[in-house]
């Protein structure tokens, strides 16, 4: 399986390919974008790495990651989508997808990642997976606010690389 294309009123969701991976080491390059994510922007070879991952879950789970673009000019904005990435965290999030979303510093604000994973909330569950999961970091306060707007509640606090995180659930 690969990801079905997705529309929204802004933005076009859809598989990964070569093409994407100087978008995404720009992304994942970015000191800002990876502040709560292990906080050391990622080389090349690891971000290609992480688009093998992204369509090695589409195949292996039938569920993933998309690459978000603009609807009228294609500009790369980031990625969205959901995983089963087997964390060594503990307490265990168990089988749920875990739902993630990171897009450009000149995205946020804009309310594209809120956009995006409505589109891809409405996809998961139509696709049988009712419940879904997050892990934020405690001081990413703007992932929080989205989990919240999306409906996501917390569920407890989990030690994530020896670093505590919040889980959320929906």
């Amino acid at each position: 399986m690969t990801a079905p294309t997705l529309t929204t009123d802004r933005l076009v969701l859809s598989a990964h390919t070569p093409r994407d991976w100087n978008d995404c080491i720009a992304l994942w390059s970015d000191p800002e974008v990876v502040r709560f994510i292990g906080g050391k922007p990622f080389a090349p070879d690891e971000v290609w790495a992480r688009i093998l991952r992204y369509a090695g879950l589409w195949a292996l789970v039938g569920y993933g990651y998309w690459a978000v673009r603009d609807r009228a000019s294609g500009q790369f904005l980031g990625e969205v989508g959901f995983a089963d990435f087997r964390r060594d965290i503990v307490p265990a999030l168990g089988d749920r997808p875990e739902a993630g979303w990171i897009l450009s510093p000149a995205a946020h604000g804009k309310g594209y990642a809120r956009e995006a994973m409505e589109a891809a909330l409405g996809w998961i569950t139509a696709a049988g997976h009712s419940r879904t999961v997050c892990i934020i970091a405690p001081g990413n306060t703007a992932s929080l606010a989205l989990a919240e707007r999306l409906g996501y509640r917390r569920e407890g606090e989990a030690m994530f690389r020896g670093q505590p995180t919040n889980v959320l659930a929906r």
